[in-house]
């Protein structure tokens, strides 16, 4: 026994003896070999090696296969509604907003991001269940069976979430109510008014209608009423949320009828703080360096004319600046009557310096005709003066001195109270300095009336 054995290994050994012979009919591992055989062939034959255990027991297919057997999505038509020919399918709402993503004034949007949610019920999905537990897909199966087509009135831009797979769940019932959600960001209009702006409330709204059924087939409705619109703490940059709210309504068109609408309401306010800052207060300042000017000696040309002309410079950069920021309305906002009438008081201070200037030149020069201002004054050097020319250094009184005596105190003195309106006005044209000194009270008191009106009004 001993000597046929060890014939047969050494041909094996020179060759003369097919190995897979020798494997299959003397080993008594055989089996064995046989699987490590079929392994090396499985592994020619497809570039890599597959555990046959381990793919005998892979029933994932077989499992998708049960579920949409168990759920009968083969042997119905989910093309049309659950009911088709009966009332309408009552179709509930809830909405988590997650985000408000942001709002412009420029495009008249806003871009929210929210959790809509639908339920119904479609007795076609019913299955039979002994713990009476949902069962819970994505996407894959949503494109198989009837759901809602609920779209977004309005809207600009949409899409769903799809990281890293669609943002999609279908939760399905023993008794064929459904769940189904989404993750959506929408940006839709806002037909907002700037006429108190920016101490402005925008109420805007997110509508919900089905495109293609209208209340005869489909009924949506708030599932939860008021409770069924949840927000996140949302904090915005610019706007405070004074309201979230829900409401419901009707839509008419007249090709297809009337159609059920939701609506998600929400009223924004605007902080006024960031404008404060970036427009109010640099007008205001504007408006009050222009005021400097009357302290300046009015024959400072260059001071005074330097001084008006940038302030004026600046306030039309604030006002172009905003402009630009703003969409380009029919109407006047309130913070464009804030800006120009504070441009008006800028650009009054410009002329009443010009108004200064050309008295006192004309006085001056009827001073210099009449002989009360020497011969070699020259009033052009004066007006160029740098501001150390004082009215006292000048005899500018256009009136003669008059006798005391009673009589012409008492005919001064009716003169005065009959003096008419035009005969102020030639006093202080002879008298230019003094516009300087009533300029000094009267602009600011006028600016400050303004401001009272003005916040009293819009706050």
């Amino acid at each position: 026994m001993i000597l046929p054995l060890l014939t047969l290994r050494l041909m094996c050994l020179a060759g003369l003896w097919p190995i897979t012979l020798l494997s299959g009919s003397h080993f008594p591992n055989r089996k064995r070999n046989k699987d490590v055989y079929l392994g090396e062939n499985t592994r020619h034959k497809h570039g890599g090696r597959i555990d046959f255990k381990m793919k005998k027991s892979d029933s994932t297919k077989s499992l998708l296969i049960k579920s949409e057997q168990l759920l009968r999505i083969e042997d119905h038509d989910f093309a049309m509604r659950p009911g088709f020919g009966g009332s309408a399918i009552p179709v509930g709402i809830d909405v988590q907003v997650e985000s408000i993503d942001s709002i412009s004034e420029v495009n008249m949007d806003f871009t929210m991001t929210l959790y809509l949610r639908h339920y119904w019920q479609d007795d076609r999905l019913a299955f039979p269940s002994s713990n009476n537990k949902s069962r819970t897909f994505d996407a894959r199966l949503v494109k198989k069976i009837w759901v809602p087509d609920v779209f977004f009135v309005h809207s600009k831009r949409s899409f769903i979430h799809d990281t890293t797979m669609e943002n999609i769940m279908l939760r399905v019932y023993p008794d064929g109510n459904i769940l189904y959600s989404v993750r959506v960001t929408v940006t839709a209009l806002c037909s907002m008014d700037f006429s108190s702006f920016p101490l402005d409330t925008q109420n805007c709204s997110l509508e919900l209608e089905s495109y293609a059924y209208n209340e005869n087939d489909l009924m949506l409705y708030w599932k939860n009423g008021n409770d069924s619109l949840r927000t996140d703490e949302i904090v915005l940059s610019q706007f405070f949320i004074e309201q979230f709210h829900p409401s419901y309504g009707l839509a008419f068109y007249s090709s297809t009828g009337w159609y059920n609408r939701l609506y998600i309401n929400f009223i924004l306010r605007r902080h006024i703080f960031f404008f404060m800052l970036q427009t109010y207060f640099p007008t205001m300042l504007m408006v009050m360096l222009s005021w400097v000017s009357f302290w300046i000696d009015r024959r400072a040309v260059p001071a005074r004319v330097s001084l008006g002309i940038t302030t004026v410079l600046t306030m039309s950069t604030i006002i172009t600046g905003v402009s630009a920021s703003m969409p380009q309305v029919s109407y006047v906002k309130a913070v464009d009557i804030y800006l120009w009438a504070s441009f008006l008081f800028v650009f009054l201070s410009v002329i009443e310096y010009a108004a200064v200037n050309y008295f006192t030149t004309v006085e001056e020069m009827k001073k210099l005709k009449r002989g009360k201002l020497p011969v070699t004054f020259n009033p052009t050097q004066a007006m160029a003066f740098d501001g150390c020319f004082h009215d006292n250094e000048l005899d500018l009184s256009p009136f003669p001195e008059l006798s005391t005596t009673p009589s012409t105190e008492r005919t001064g003195t009716r003169l005065w109270r009959k003096r008419s309106i035009r005969h102020n006005i030639n006093f202080i044209m002879s008298n230019s300095y003094m516009i300087d000194s009533y300029s000094r009270i009267i602009f600011p008191l006028a600016y400050l009336l303004f401001n009272i009106i003005y916040w009293s009004m819009y706050s």
